[in-house]
C-alpha cells in the first residue's frame, strides 16, 4: 500500500537529492575533510537553500577534527538536521478542547495561505468541529470569493465583509464565535509584501483586536510559506515576524520542490517550528510535520 511515508518521500525526493545526494556523492570517497573538499560541501548545502550560516556552521564542525570521516557525512548531516529542527520545540498544533481556538495565518501572496485554510477548516470539520472563517483580506475580490470556495467545499462558515477594514471583520469573526459556541477561527489576511508599510499596519491592527478580544484564545499564528521560495522565505518570515509574533509555519507546495531546506534554515535562523506542510493537491493533503519522519524521508 502507498502510505503517508511513500508518499513524503516522493515529495521531498529533489530536495533529498539537493540537500543529501549531492553532498554525500562529493564527499563520502574523500579519506579527509580537506580544505578544498569542504569548500566544496560548504557551496553545496548552500546551493541547496540550506543558508549560508548555517552551512558554514555545519563545515566549521568538520574543519580540523578527526572523529567524522567523509564516508560519515551522511550520518553526520542526518544527526545535525534532527537536533536543528527539535531545538525549535514542539510541533504539534496547539488546541484546546472546550475553548474558542483562534488560528492567525500570514503569508505573501500566491503562496497558498487561502487553501491552506481551507484544508485545514476541512480537517477541523472532519474531527466534528464548528469552523468559521474571517475573510480578512478584504480588498482583493479575487481573495474572498477564493475563501468563500474553500468555506464551502470544507463545511465551514464564514464572515465576509468586501472593501470593510479587515479588523473590524475579524473582531466581528470573534464575537459571532463566542456567542454561536464554535470551536475554531481561522483568520484569512492580506499578503501585499511589495507595500510592506500598509501590509505591517494592517496585520498589527488585527493582531491588536485579537489581544484586545481574545488574548487567551490565540493558539497559533502561522506563516505560510510556499517552500519553491528557498531563501527568499527566510526573508519574508524576518519580515512578519518583525509585526507578528509568529508561532509556527506551514510549508505548502513542498511536492515538487528541490527548496526544502527552507525548514531547516527557518529553524535555524528565527527558532520557528513548522508544524503543518502540504504534500498535494487533495483536501487530505495537509500533514503535520514531524521532523524524524521528514528527516528519515530526506535521507533514505
Amino acid at each position: 500500500m502507498f502510505n503517508f511515508f511513500d508518499k513524503l518521500k516522493n515529495t521531498v525526493s529533489k530536495t533529498a537529492q539537493a540537500l543529501v545526494g549531492n553532498v554525500v556523492d562529493a564527499v563520502s570517497d574523500e579519506k579527509e575533510f580537506s580544505d578544498f573538499v569542504l569548500d566544496d560541501m560548504e557551496d553545496l548545502l548552500i546551493s541547496a537553500d540550506l543558508g549560508v550560516n548555517y552551512a558554514s556552521e555545519l563545515v566549521d564542525k568538520l574543519r580540523g577534527q578527526d572523529k567524522i570521516k567523509p564516508s560519515e557525512v551522511k550520518e553526520f548531516l542526518q544527526d545535525e538536521f534532527i537536533k536543528t529542527l527539535d531545538s525549535t520545540g514542539s510541533s504539534e498544533i496547539a488546541y484546546k478542547d472546550n475553548e474558542l481556538n483562534i488560528y492567525f495565518i500570514t503569508g505573501v501572496n500566491g503562496v497558498g495561505k487561502t487553501t491552506l485554510i481551507g484544508k485545514l477548516a476541512y480537517r477541523f470539520k472532519q474531527e466534528g468541529k464548528r469552523v468559521l472563517i474571517a475573510a480578512g483580506d478584504t480588498f482583493r475580490a479575487a481573495a474572498e470569493e477564493q475563501v468563500d470556495i474553500w468555506s464551502k467545499r470544507s463545511g465551514a462558515d464564514i464572515v465576509r465583509r468586501d472593501k470593510a477594514d479587515p479588523a473590524s471583520v475579524v473582531y466581528e469573526a470573534i464575537q459571532k464565535a463566542r456567542n454561536e459556541n464554535y470551536n475554531v477561527v481561522l483568520i484569512d489576511t492580506a499578503g501585499r509584501l511589495q507595500n510592506k508599510f500598509n501590509l505591517m499596519e494592517e496585520l498589527s491592527k488585527i493582531k491588536n483586536v485579537i489581544d484586545k478580544n481574545a488574548p487567551d484564545e490565540l493558539r497559533e499564528s502561522f506563516l505560510v510559506l510556499d517552500a519553491n521560495t528557498g531563501q527568499n522565505g527566510l526573508q519574508q518570515a524576518k519580515v512578519f515576524k518583525e509585526c507578528v509574533n509568529l508561532t509556527s509555519v506551514a510549508l505548502t507546495k513542498l511536492d515538487g520542490s528541490a527548496k526544502g531546506a527552507i525548514v531547516l534554515a527557518i529553524a535555524k535562523e528565527l527558532n520557528l517550528p513548522v508544524k503543518l506542510v502540504g504534500v498535494g493537491e487533495k483536501m487530505e493533503d495537509l500533514k503535520d510535520f514531524d521532523s524524524k519522519e521528514f528527516i528519515q524521508a530526506l535521507f533514505i
